[in-house]
């Protein structure tokens, strides 16, 4: 498979690797500079020349992936007799070096409504590399005209039109970030009670005032989910305000919007250095 075949496939299986270039080359050596391999915990496609060459880039690739390693790295290795080795001798002559750089797993949200709200959230978020789920019922929000997402956007866009949204939440992967802010009400409550019997979601929030939040966790207990569970969603979403304040200072939607994008940031972020650490 070709290496950005083999990117495509991790991206999608959403499993984490490593892209290893050979960076440089002086005197004499397997592969020239520009060629590329993809390292996985299990497999690996490409060739950066093989041998101890090879080898060793795997093994630091691999080493990487364990550690939960962001940042790129560069390996410089001899191809020598002299060059120490732990995967037997190379004697080209030459020196390459190659640069791994970590291919981690794309956070994912799925927002479900794409309201005044969710419109404006989804075409902030389109500009961030990100699988980004959008899920209605109603067909007529999603067409291509309405969603208008900018053409160089980063994201993965997902749309799903579902006149029963919560079984969606079945086709959004593991540890995605779900956003409840529908048009009804009902709908928000049955994806709420449905989000927190998934146990594959990332986090939960939901739109809304204090009061809705106060009738939804009556409800939800009623629907037989303890205070711990139902803990586990976030309303109002969004930064806040000032201190005193428990929700966002401006209730324009593109303010919301902006406000539950950076909060969405923060755990995105929070969830790399779960990876990481």
């Amino acid at each position: 498979m070709h290496w950005l075949g083999a990117v495509e496939r991790l991206r999608e299986e959403r499993v984490p690797g490593v892209l290893v270039t050979v960076a440089a080359v002086r005197g004499h050596a397997p592969r020239d500079a520009g060629a590329k391999m993809v390292v996985a915990a299990e497999r690996s496609w490409g060739s950066v020349g093989g041998g101890n060459l090879e080898e060793t880039a795997i093994a630091r690739a691999r080493a990487m992936l364990a550690d939960g390693t962001d940042s790129p790295e560069q390996l410089v290795l001899g191809l020598t007799d002299k060059a120490r080795t732990d995967h037997g001798r190379q004697c080209c002559g030459g020196e390459v070096t190659l640069l791994l750089e970590p291919l981690p797993v794309v956070g994912s949200v799925a927002v479900f409504g794409v309201g005044h709200v969710g419109l404006q959230l989804a075409r902030i978020l389109a500009a961030h590399d990100i699988d980004l789920h959008l899920v209605d019922s109603r067909p007529g929000l999603l067409t291509d005209e309405r969603l208008a997402l900018p053409a160089d956007a980063e994201a993965r866009v997902r749309v799903h039109h579902s006149p029963v949204p919560e079984l969606a939440l079945g086709a959004v992967p593991a540890g995605t970030h779900v956003l409840v802010m529908t048009h009804d009400h009902a709908e928000d409550f049955a994806l709420c009670d449905a989000a927190l019997r998934c146990t594959h979601l990332g986090s939960v929030g939901l739109i809304g005032s204090a009061a809705k939040w106060a009738r939804f966790r009556a409800g939800l207990a009623v629907e037989g989910h303890d205070a711990p569970t139902i803990d586990r969603i976030r309303c109002p979403i969004g930064l806040t305000g000032p201190a005193s304040s428990s929700r966002p200072s401006s209730k324009a939607p593109a303010a919301i919007a902006v406000s539950v994008a950076a909060e969405l940031m923060d755990l995105l972020a929070a969830d790399r250095t779960r990876v990481s650490g």
